[in-house]
Order: C-alpha cells, then sequence, then structure tokens
C-alpha cells in the first residue's frame, strides 16, 4: 500500500500542508498498471484537441465574413464543442490520475511521476507510455532527461 506523508510547501507567504503519497518501485507498477488505460485515453485526447485547434485556426480564416449557413460556419461551431469536450474530459482525466498519488508531466510524452523517498531524499519515479514498467526515477528538479534507473531493474 503506498504511503501518505504531509510535506509542507510555501507559496509566497502562504503556507499549506500538501498531501504526498509516497511510492515504492513495486506500488508504483501496480498502480500504474490500474491508471494506465486513464493516462491512455488522456494521452489521445491531448493529441486529437492538437489536431482540433489546428482545424480551429484554418477555420475561423474560412468563415470570416461568411453567413451562419455556411458549412464552414456550421463546422467551427461543432469543432469548437468539440475543443471543449475534449478540455473537459483531459481535465477530468488528469485529475483523476492526480488524486492516485501520481503526477502527470507531460501529455505530449505520456509522462508519468510517482513520489518515492531515496534513503532521506525525496525523489520521482518515472515512467513514460510505451515502457513496461516503472524503472527510472529523477530528481525532483531534475527532469526526464536526467532520469537514472532505478537499481536492479531492467533499464
Amino acid at each position: 500500500m503506498a504511503v501518505e506523508a504531509e510535506a509542507v510547501v510555501v507559496a509566497d507567504t502562504d503556507r499549506r500542508p500538501v498531501r504526498l503519497t509516497l511510492f515504492t518501485v513495486e506500488e508504483a507498477n501496480r498502480t500504474l498498471e490500474e491508471i494506465k488505460p486513464e493516462l491512455e485515453a488522456v494521452v489521445h485526447a491531448h493529441r486529437e484537441l492538437g489536431r482540433v485547434q489546428a482545424r480551429l485556426v484554418v477555420l475561423e480564416l474560412a468563415v470570416a465574413g461568411a453567413s451562419e449557413d455556411n458549412p464552414d460556419a456550421r463546422e467551427l461551431e461543432a469543432q469548437h464543442a468539440r475543443r471543449e469536450s475534449l478540455v473537459d474530459r483531459i481535465r477530468h482525466g488528469v485529475d483523476r490520475i492526480h488524486r492516485r498519488g501520481c503526477v502527470v508531466k507531460d501529455l505530449d510524452r505520456g509522462l508519468l511521476d510517482f513520489y518515492s523517498l531515496s534513503g532521506d531524499r525525496l525523489i520521482y519515479l518515472c515512467w513514460q507510455l510505451g515502457e513496461p514498467e516503472v524503472a527510472h526515477w529523477h530528481t525532483l528538479d531534475g527532469g526526464f532527461a536526467a532520469r537514472r534507473p532505478v537499481p536492479g531493474r531492467p533499464d
């Protein structure tokens, strides 16, 4: 079972306790199996959102001065509705993942981090969509480029 820990994070002069869920590698991998379908759906929605937004740019130009019954104007309206639906889907999906104690880092790459401890140091266990399991870690400020293999795990 993942361990809940509290840490104080200072934001300007406001001090609020923040609840962190700490994971072992095994707990992170179990949680990953449970949330992977949600992350895959969110990443898919994020990619579709990019396509919809690109189409909206084209349609905005196409309908300048057009009547409401213009086919492009109707498509523009439908694409705006689709964008809102995708934004809601992404927001709710990311919220569900965050509530599990995981941190969505990059939807373009499908990056997910899990808080963990290495000795007395707070770190992230790191996973990227397409990898078979959580097998890397990095410091909180190190990011994906600084990740290293978890000792004893296949790289």
